[in-house]
């Protein structure tokens, strides 16, 4: 298994659809901006690895989907993922949104708005909405 973490930011000074922004390094954001997005190098490799996947599981877009400059990110995983020959969870709200507005819902197997309840689902612990309904 592969842990990847993005190469690049696409930074701004300021958190708006219409902020002027550019992309750096990961380990070269400036200190008077913040990381809206990543950039086209991390998309490349996060699609590279994703569409090799059997299972994939998401849980957070990559930038600020709810704007256009910022959504690159967030699309080209989506993109990924619908390209893939593999399952596709998708938990948590925001994911689920972003996946349906950027038109790619139906092309996954699964989305959640419970983000956080997926991840511990998966991690084994119990929850107690399942956990009444298993004593019925």
């Amino acid at each position: 298994m592969k842990f990847l973490l993005p190469v690049d930011i696409v930074v701004a000074k300021e958190f708006a659809a219409d902020a002027k922004h550019k992309t750096v390094s990961f380990d070269a954001i400036p200190s008077d901006q913040e990381g809206l997005d990543i950039g086209e190098k991390s998309r490349e490799i996060f699609s590279e690895e994703i569409v090799k996947a059997k299972t994939i599981i998401w849980n957070g877009p990559v930038g600020v989907f709810e704007f256009d400059a910022f959504a690159k990110g967030t699309l080209a995983i989506a993109e990924a993922m619908a390209k893939a020959d593999a399952t596709t969870i998708i938990g948590g709200g925001d994911s689920a949104a972003a996946v349906k507005k950027l038109g790619y819902g139906d092309k996954m197997t699964h989305i959640s708005t419970g983000g956080g309840a997926s991840l511990t689902y998966l991690e084994g612990k119990s929850l107690p909405g399942i956990e009444i309904l298993e004593d019925l």
